[in-house]
């Protein structure tokens, strides 16, 4: 089998799509398909940017030009679709590549109440976050904010290590006001967001009443994002094969 059968054939087993990451992880495990190289990762990624067979979707999710008109909308909304419907499909498919990141490495992961429900890549986001309920990790006030917050990796003492807040069109100062909650903890403070909020993200970040955890936030593109669940599940897929 060559290696592009190889994408195409995860790809068609997962319903005609898949994360880069879900590739990394997945393709090297068919056994009848030989990589002759040191870089099999590298390879899949140009792989799927040959446009006679694959298609991509969002940043890090491509998918089989023979399944574009059989894919659910969470993973290609119609041009029909509500704009807010299509947000929401693109913000809870950023939420999923944040919790999946923080499985791998070996966080407790959650999302909020209110998005449990919805679907990313076909699973709701509740089938793929390891717990359901926020830890009590401080006092109720404190809690009750950040039992909002997109997504939290806790580490093994409960305590949340790094939070996001994932953004397509909303004020950031919500998500940053949230964050101030948290500054008296030891927490990574995370906006994801469209690489052209940048210059609006530094703007409010500069605020007086964000300065206690101006140099706490950072910035990162949906590129960015996708890029890091990829090379995760490349790192996670080697360390398998190594039994680590």
């Amino acid at each position: 089998m060559k290696q592009y059968e190889a994408v195409i054939r995860v790809m068609e087993e997962n319903g005609g799509y898949a994360t880069l990451g879900f590739l990394n992880q997945n393709v090297l495990k068919i056994a009848d398909c030989k990589w002759g190289t040191k870089t099999p990762f590298a390879s899949i990624r140009r792989i799927v940017q040959d446009d006679r067979f694959f298609f991509k979707i969002r940043p890090g999710l491509w998918a089989l030009k023979s399944h574009r008109g059989k894919l659910p909308s969470e993973v290609l909304p119609s041009k029909d679709e509500p704009k807010e419907l299509q947000e929401e499909y693109s913000h809870t498919y950023f939420q999923g590549l944040l919790v999946e990141i923080g499985n791998v490495r070996k966080y407790q992961t959650f999302v909020p109440n209110q998005d449990k429900n919805r679907l990313y890549l076909g699973k709701k986001l509740s089938a793929i976050a390891s717990i359901n309920d926020i830890h009590r990790f401080s006092f109720d006030h404190v809690v009750a904010k950040a039992k909002t917050i997109d997504v939290i990796w806790f580490n093994e003492r409960d305590m949340p290590a790094s939070v996001f807040e994932v953004e397509h069109s909303t004020d950031l100062r919500n998500s940053l006001l949230k964050f101030v909650e948290l500054q008296d903890f030891n927490s990574k403070f995370r906006i994801v967001a469209d690489t052209a909020r940048t210059k609006e993200f530094h703007a409010r970040l500069s605020l007086d009443a964000f300065r206690p955890i101006s140099n706490r936030v950072k910035f990162w593109t949906y590129e960015e994002v996708a890029d890091l669940h990829s090379k995760t599940s490349a790192l996670a897929a080697v360390e398998a094969k190594l039994e680590l």
